[in-house]
């Protein structure tokens, strides 16, 4: 089965936030990419709520429950108690922990599981108990696999801005590649299911679908975003799952 598409709303949320008015409806565009096909919806709640907001979490929450049951809310950030509170009010289907310092811009590097195991443990564990997924941010690196698995989680999600980032560069793109493919075969072989995301696009998801067949999920948010200025948000969901190869 092909990856499923979850839509970050974040570069709709900070859209909206650049004025002191409702629109870019978050929900509003979130019903759109649903009712074309995307799997789920994925949000950053970042303590300065500088794009999605505490706010907008219930009104998403109640979307999905009320007329998307199929599809999944994924959360995703920096493990710190108010965002574990936030988490468990508001129950997404999974949860992503990410090593951002509040002030990053957007996520640029993934856990280093051996020296963060002893505190991600206990925040997984804490998470499954009550009856979440739990899938953490990676590097491409196959060594860290296995204290990632050891922490209990159940997924890695791959951490794709060095792959997308080399648009330019086909040479430099295809040993990126294959850096998330062999981090991919080993999380596999460790027991994990693997998502991935950052900087994926129309153009470069087929061959990272390829390269990782049993890819679970990809999260897309800036270039979804940017596409759907150009072809609409429902036109645009329909262009990155056919890259998926739905």
């Amino acid at each position: 089965m092909p990856a499923k598409l979850s839509v970050n709303l974040n570069a709709i949320a900070m859209l909206r936030n650049r004025r002191d008015l409702p629109w870019p409806s978050v929900i509003g565009v979130g019903r759109l990419a649903l009712a074309a096909g995307a799997h789920g919806l994925t949000v950053h709640p970042r303590p300065d709520e500088r794009h999605t907001r505490h706010s907008d979490l219930p009104e998403i929450r109640a979307l999905i429950d009320d007329e998307f049951p199929q599809a999944e809310f994924n959360i995703e950030g920096y493990p710190s108690e108010d965002f574990l509170a936030l988490v468990e009010k508001h129950q997404p289907e999974q949860v992503t922990l990410v090593p951002d310092d509040p002030a990053q811009a957007t996520s640029d590097h993934g856990w280093n599981f051996a020296a963060d195991s002893a505190f991600l443990t206990p925040v997984v564990r804490r998470l499954k108990k009550s009856g979440f997924r739990v899938s953490l941010f990676s590097d491409a690196d196959p060594a860290g696999v296995t204290a990632a698995r050891d922490t209990g989680a159940d997924r890695i999600e791959l951490y794709t801005g060095p792959y997308g980032s080399y648009h330019s560069d086909s040479e430099k793109a295809a040993n990126e590649l294959e850096r998330l493919g062999k981090t991919a075969d080993a999380a596999f072989a460790a027991g994990l299911q693997v998502n991935a995301g950052h900087d994926l696009t129309v153009d470069n998801l087929p061959a990272l679908a390829r390269r990782i067949p049993a890819l679970a999920e990809v999260s897309i948010g800036h270039g979804l975003t940017a596409d759907a200025l150009e072809y609409g948000m429902a036109g645009t969901v329909g262009r990155f799952l056919r890259a998926c190869g739905w």
